[in-house]
């Protein structure tokens, strides 16, 4: 087998933990596979470093080699020794905020008294959150944020989200190059992988950037019908959609990587049937 560079989403890619069932078989091949030894694994995440790791242990998820977290702000070299963050991603996209750190943003933004910070295990020297209520205007608000931003020769991405449970908007600040695309690509030229050994997966708005790049990607068969659509524009040579059928399995979450998988790896598929 040739070696591959596999990088997925976690939440409803990976993880199962949408409305849709699980193959019973997709996650113990899945693990197979990524143990063979030919598999570097990385995972792509809006989730910050401890949430991975509770990840990993509450769905008994294969520990990656690399974790590239906070929508793309941070990237982790990972083993059995621990969490290396790697520092040459940070110096990677510092410039975008001008060397300063998240504490020093959040001075310079400190004549927004909507924006109220979120906890520390939620920011890093990239990544500036906050809870906004959602009585605000949040296209005014971050209208204002970008105008005082951009004054300070400040290059960032205003990420808005809500979260329904706790009833709250969420606003998180990041260096314009920190983004799951970008990462991904400083990660196959720091590791010597090519577009032909590199497949992500993935199934969410937040994974359109990569879904519709260059890099051979596959979209699970529980995506939402939004993405699916959005994801159709893309050019199907590189843009796999896991339908199910592939050695039995419905395409959901794993059983979908390993379908996208086979599609563009024909040894890979010849060695997951092998395992049959």
């Amino acid at each position: 087998m040739k070696p591959l560079l596999l990088c997925t989403d976690l939440d409803r890619t990976l993880i199962p933990n949408g409305p849709q069932p699980e193959s019973p078989a997709a996650m113990d091949r899945f693990r197979q596979l990524v143990g063979c030894g030919d598999v570097t694994l990385a995972y792509v995440s809006g989730r910050h470093r401890a949430l991975i790791e509770q990840a990993i242990e509450d769905y008994g998820l294969p520990l990656p080699d690399f974790a590239i977290a906070d929508v793309g702000s941070t990237l982790y070299q990972v083993d059995t020794r621990g969490w290396k963050q790697w520092d040459r991603w940070d110096e990677q996209i510092a410039p975008d905020w001008r060397g300063l750190s998240h504490d020093q943003l959040h001075v310079l933004l400190s004549g927004f008294p909507a924006l109220v910070l979120q906890e520390q295990e939620k920011q890093n020297r990239h990544k500036l959150s906050f809870y906004v209520p959602l009585n605000i205007d949040a296209q005014k608000l971050i209208g204002g944020m970008n105008v005082q931003l951009q004054q300070a020769g400040i290059r960032a991405n205003l990420i808005w989200s809500i979260d329904e449970l706790a009833g709250t908007g969420l606003l998180d600040i990041l260096p314009a190059s920190a983004n799951k695309l970008h990462a991904i690509h400083f990660l196959m030229q720091q590791q010597g992988f090519r577009h032909e050994n590199t497949v992500f997966s993935g199934d969410s708005g937040n994974d359109l950037d990569v879904l519709l790049s260059d890099i051979p990607a596959v979209l699970v068969a529980n995506a939402d019908d939004e993405v699916k659509s959005q994801a159709a524009k893309a050019h199907p040579e590189t843009l796999y959609l896991a339908r199910g059928g592939y050695l039995g399995m419905n395409g959901n979450y794993s059983a979908g990587i390993l379908e996208g998988v086979a599609h563009y790896r024909p040894d890979i598929d010849a060695w997951l049937r092998a395992q049959n």
